[in-house]
C-alpha cells in the first residue's frame, strides 16, 4: 500500500490531530451547508423569512399554533428549485392564527388568536380547500411574529458571504501591496509601509463606518467596506515573508533564468507562504463577521427586512432584561460560536503549517 507523504498530506494529518480545530472546521462546513440550502430547510419560505403575524409577537420556543387560510393569491408564480433555494417562494395565501374552528355549510366560523389570556369574537370566512394547517415555531417568534429559526438560518448567508467576500478583497489588496513592498524594498517599501501604518492606526469599526458613509447603506457595500479595512494584517505578513524569501537560492535562480518579476513572485514566492496567509485569512474571516454584525447593529449593514444576526440583536436587545431574552441571545450565540469556530480553525492551521515562529496573531 502506497503511503502519501506529500507536504499537503502531512499538513492535513497534523490538522486532524487538533480535535478542537477539526471540530471548528466541521461546524463551519455545517453552517455553510445550511446557508447554501437556505429556504429549502427554513420553515418560513417567504423571501427574507418575512411572514408576519403580529398576534404571535415574542412567543416562546416550541409553541404550536393553528392557522386558517382566509384568501388565496391567484397571481403568485411557482418558482423552480434553484430560485426557491436562493430567493424563497412568495406565499400564495394569507392566513391568520386561530383558537377555535367550525364549519357551517360553505362558511367557516373561527376565533382568531389575539393572546393567551384573551378570546376574540367569532369571525366568518368563506370555506376553501385545505384551509387549516398547523405550524410549530421551534425557536419562537420575534417582535413582529416572524419565525426566529428561519431568520437565524438565513442570517448565516449574510455573515458567511460578507466574511468570504471581505477576505477575498483583503487577500487581493494585502498580497499585492505586501509582495511589492517586500520584493522591491527601498522607496516602494517605505511608501507602502507608511500607507499600511496609516490604515493600521485607524480603529477598524470607525474605518468601516466611514467607508459605509461614502458607499451608502446596503448589503453589497458591506463587502467592500469590511474588505478595505482588514487587508493590513495580510499585507504586513506578506511583506515580511517576501523579504525573508527573496534572497534564497530558488528566487535567485529564477532571476538568473530571466523570469519576470511577476512570475517570480506568483509562481515561486507566494506558494511558499500560503500557510501563513491561510492562517491570517481564517482570523480575518472571524473579524469580518464581527465587523458586519457591528455594522448591522448600528444600522449601516444589511437593511430590513434582510435577516442579519446584528440587526436581530438590535431589534431585541431590550428584551434581555425581560422574559424574552432568547430573542437577542440566539443570534448572539450564533455569532459567538461562528467566530469561535473560525478562531479555532486559524489556530489549527497555524499549528498544522508550523508557523508559530512567524509571529502570527490569531
Amino acid at each position: 500500500m502506497e503511503i502519501n507523504n506529500s507536504p499537503s498530506s502531512k499538513i492535513w494529518k497534523r490538522f486532524k490531530k487538533n480535535k478542537m480545530a477539526f471540530g471548528g472546521l466541521l461546524f463551519i462546513l455545517t453552517m455553510s451547508l445550511m446557508g447554501i440550502l437556505g429556504y429549502l430547510i427554513t420553515p418560513d419560505k417567504s423571501p427574507m423569512a418575512n411572514t408576519m403575524h403580529l398576534q404571535l409577537s415574542n412567543k416562546k420556543p416550541g409553541r404550536t399554533f393553528d392557522f386558517l387560510i382566509v384568501s388565496r393569491k391567484s397571481n403568485v408564480e411557482k418558482v423552480n428549485f434553484l430560485e426557491l433555494m436562493l430567493h424563497g417562494q412568495e406565499p400564495g395565501f394569507k392566513s391568520v392564527p386561530i383558537t377555535a374552528y367550525r364549519e357551517v355549510a360553505d362558511k367557516v366560523y373561527v376565533r382568531e388568536y389575539i393572546g393567551d389570556d384573551e378570546q376574540a369574537e367569532e369571525s366568518v370566512f368563506s370555506k376553501l380547500p385545505n384551509q387549516q394547517y398547523q405550524q410549530t415555531f421551534w425557536l419562537g417568534t420575534d417582535t413582529y411574529g416572524r419565525d426566529m429559526l428561519s431568520r437565524l438560518i438565513l442570517g448565516i448567508r449574510v455573515s458567511l458571504s460578507v466574511g468570504l467576500m471581505a477576505v477575498l478583497i483583503s487577500l487581493f489588496i494585502g498580497v499585492c501591496l505586501g509582495a511589492l513592498a517586500g520584493y522591491f524594498g527601498g522607496k516602494t517599501d517605505a511608501l507602502i509601509s507608511w500607507f499600511m501604518n496609516v490604515i493600521w492606526s485607524l480603529p477598524s469599526l470607525l474605518l468601516v463606518i466611514a467607508i459605509s458613509f461614502a458607499l451608502g447603506k446596503g448589503f453589497w457595500q458591506i463587502f467592500i467596506a469590511v474588505g478595505l479595512s482588514t487587508w493590513v494584517d495580510v499585507s504586513r505578513l506578506v511583506r515580511g515573508q517576501v523579504m525573508a524569501l527573496k534572497e534564497v537560492e530558488f528566487v535567485e535562480a529564477s532571476k538568473a533564468l530571466g523570469f519576470s518579476t511577476s512570475r517570480t513572485i506568483i509562481r515561486h514566492i507566494l506558494p511558499n507562504i500560503a500557510g501563513p496567509i491561510l492562517v491570517v485569512a481564517s482570523a480575518n474571516f472571524a473579524s469580518a463577521i464581527l465587523l458586519e454584525t457591528g455594522l448591522s447593529f448600528l444600522g449601516f449593514g444589511a437593511q430590513p427586512p434582510m435577516p442579519s444576526w446584528g440587526s436581530m440583536i438590535k431589534e431585541h436587545y431590550g428584551y434581555i432584561i425581560m422574559d424574552a431574552a432568547y430573542l437577542a441571545l440566539l443570534p448572539g450565540l450564533a455569532i459567538m460560536l461562528t467566530v469561535y469556530a473560525f478562531n479555532l480553525l486559524a489556530i489549527g492551521l497555524r499549528d498544522a503549517f508550523d508557523v508559530k515562529s512567524q509571529n502570527i496573531s490569531v
